[in-house]
């Protein structure tokens, strides 16, 4: 039975909030490593992050049945309640390719335990998602859905749709959308929401930290990004010294942080995986993607992106050993 729909606007909290990595077993079936998952919730919850994302598309959304998505995001709140953390924000991303089988998923996020759900436009039938019919299916969906909306805005994964100004503009009067995550990098796009609504209706948050600041220097409310499976102080640091009023050291910050970034960004989600379990000591059969996408296995490629990433480390370590 579907919930009862929210009547009036939740704002999406603002800082950061990270797309967690999903683990999976290297078998024939590639079924979810649980043990490694929970210890990698352990570290992002314990971090102090704003927020968890589970099924973004670092989490590999698309690979994930429903009822996997619904496991992880309960785990999620199980080791929330356990570490003294059980009102963190939690997101779960909602995909699917009709508008039906995404209304069930938002419901299944919200009898998992999810604040709200991230949805991307449905693209396989590209060709005939027009404006009107992107602005349409969002409509429908915030209707229906017992949880706020977070549109995700990621043109290269859905076939090139963009969901542009005046579709966000439209989509930001609707009491079940609270805002979007631009990993489309458009910084105009966070200034112009900025301009037209309130962040507590309507906010953008940036899709990569490598331009947390710029973002914020606009209006815009914060970044959900894989940098902070590895890095989460080091991403924090960022918007606590904006927030603070010390922009000369988040821009400081932030010029460290774009580096390690390329890094991330250039070896994709493999990589990312490899590189996070290579630093954090976890096993690194489990670093692998569900097939077809590929392994890192590249003796090159991986001494390339532990020369990127890496020296944002003693930042990081540094960071934990303040408290900060």
């Amino acid at each position: 039975m579907m919930g009862s729909v929210p009547t009036a606007k939740k704002a999406y909290p603002p800082g950061i909030h990270v797309p967690c990595l999903t683990w999976f077993k290297n078998d024939a079936t590639q079924e979810l490593d649980w043990d490694l998952q929970k210890t990698h919730l352990e570290f992002l919850i314990s971090s102090g992050l704003d927020g968890i994302v589970i099924a973004g598309t670092n989490g590999e959304a698309v690979t994930l049945t429903t009822d996997e998505k619904a496991q992880l995001l309960r785990t999620t709140r199980q080791i929330a309640t356990q570490l003294g953390r059980p009102d963190i924000t939690v997101t779960m991303g909602c995909t699917g390719q009709c508008t039906r089988d995404v209304i069930r998923e938002t419901v299944a996020a919200k009898e998992a335990g999810a604040d709200y759900v991230l949805v991307l436009v449905p693209s396989y039938f590209h060709f005939a998602m027009h404006q009107d019919a992107i602005v349409g299916f969002f409509e429908e969906l915030a209707d229906a859905s017992p949880i706020p909306i977070l549109i995700y805005n990621f043109p290269n994964v859905v076939a090139g749709l963009d969901v542009n100004s005046e579709m966000l503009d439209t989509l930001a009067r609707h009491p079940n959308i609270v805002g979007v995550k631009l990993t489309c990098g458009g910084i105009a796009k966070v200034a112009r929401v900025a301009a037209a609504h309130r962040p507590e209706d309507f906010s953008a948050l940036a899709g990569q930290s490598d331009w947390l600041v710029p973002a914020l220097s606009v209006g815009g409310t914060g970044v959900i990004t894989g940098v902070a499976n590895l890095y989460p102080k080091a991403c924090m640091q960022i918007y606590d010294l904006w927030k603070k009023g010390d922009p000369q050291g988040a821009q400081a910050a932030q010029l460290e942080l774009a580096k390690a970034e390329w890094g991330f960004g250039k070896g994709g989600i493999n990589g990312t995986k490899w590189v996070v379990a290579k630093i954090r000591g976890y096993n690194l059969e489990s670093a692998h993607c569900r097939r077809p996408y590929p392994t890192f296995n590249d003796a090159g490629k991986q001494k390339w992106i532990l020369d990127v990433v890496g020296p944002l480390g003693k930042v990081e370590q540094s960071l934990a050993k303040r408290g900060l």
